[in-house]
């Protein structure tokens, strides 16, 4: 088995994208597996957010590092270890550096790809635990039903993430009466939130991709205090973001390459607007015929 030092060094290849997707992906799955589990308080969510974040390294921390580095005590460490399910912290370190060691062990030797295909890998490991998720549909089904009840629907994507809202908020004004997109933060984004609610909306669909914008968080609350219900897309179901919404579709990100990409997010808005357009058939048909007849006319399309 390698040593703490050993491990740090192999783990740097991995996040450098020198090393199999396995590697990385697989230890993220094994730890959302681990807190998601339980119920964790906003502190320990932090401390369950880090080590995800950081686990190469967190794994061979001791308990005053950790602290140091989370920002929180020491007995609030030890307490997050209890939560979730350990008889202290040497146990939860004990079980984090068998994660990060099998991750090395088991990733390096099987990566036969260069480095984009490292990264199509990892994409398809985040897909197919999308699907895994998937086996229980309820939520995405309600969801997507209370969405398309509320009208005007708000759609909000700052940063990085106004190309996923966009997405959505395109393919949804064909199937929903009232959409409204908002890209811009701030006191723009404010306003379009606080109108939203008084036209008579009640939810909004927001995006949270990483690097997670303070401005998508200053939104979020700023919807839940005017009255606004939120759903919200993003890579992780711990953090700030997460903790202000009433719904929370958490799926994985691309990272393998210097900007990330985003299959599964993708793939999990499509099935929020397909929920919404069985939440509604005969709307749904009768605005898609409406569409099709309307850019027919005016030609909106190469004819194939």
């Amino acid at each position: 088995m390698p040593t703490p030092q050993q491990a740090r060094a192999q783990a740097s290849a991995i996040t450098s994208g020198k090393a199999g997707p396995e590697a990385e992906a697989a230890p993220v799955s094994q730890l959302r597996t681990l807190f998601e589990r339980h119920r964790l308080s906003p502190g320990h969510r932090r401390i369950a957010q880090y080590l995800i974040e950081h686990l190469p390294e967190a794994a061979f921390l001791s308990i005053t590092d950790l602290a140091d580095r989370v920002g929180v005590s020491q007995p609030s460490v030890t307490r997050f270890a209890a939560a979730v399910g350990f008889t202290g912290y040497p146990a939860l370190r004990e079980k984090l550096q068998a994660i990060a060691l099998g991750s090395i062990s088991g990733g390096a030797e099987e990566n036969r790809g260069n480095e984009l295909q490292s990264a199509v890998d990892a994409e398809i490991e985040n897909l197919e635990n999308l699907r895994r998720d998937f086996a229980d549909p309820d939520q995405v089904i309600h969801v997507g039903r209370e969405l398309s009840a509320s009208t005007p629907l708000t759609v909000l994507g700052l940063r990085i993430s106004a190309s996923l809202a966009e997405y959505f908020a395109y393919a949804a004004r064909r199937i929903h009466p009232d959409v409204r997109l908002v890209t811009r933060g701030g006191s723009t984004a404010y306003d379009a939130l606080l109108q939203s609610y008084e036209a008579g909306g009640s939810w909004v669909l927001a995006f949270s991709m990483p690097r997670h914008a303070q401005e998508t968080l200053a939104a979020v609350r700023v919807a839940r205090g005017a009255g606004l219900r939120v759903a919200l897309i993003t890579d992780l179901a711990l953090g700030a973001v997460a903790d202000e919404a009433d719904v929370t579709f958490a799926t994985g990100t691309g990272s393998r390459l210097v900007f990330d990409s985003y299959a599964a997010p993708g793939l999990l808005a499509a099935a929020v607007l397909q929920a919404m357009t069985d939440a509604d058939p005969e709307r749904t048909q009768a605005r898609l015929d409406e569409y099709e007849q309307i850019s027919d006319q005016h030609q909106f399309f190469l004819r194939d």
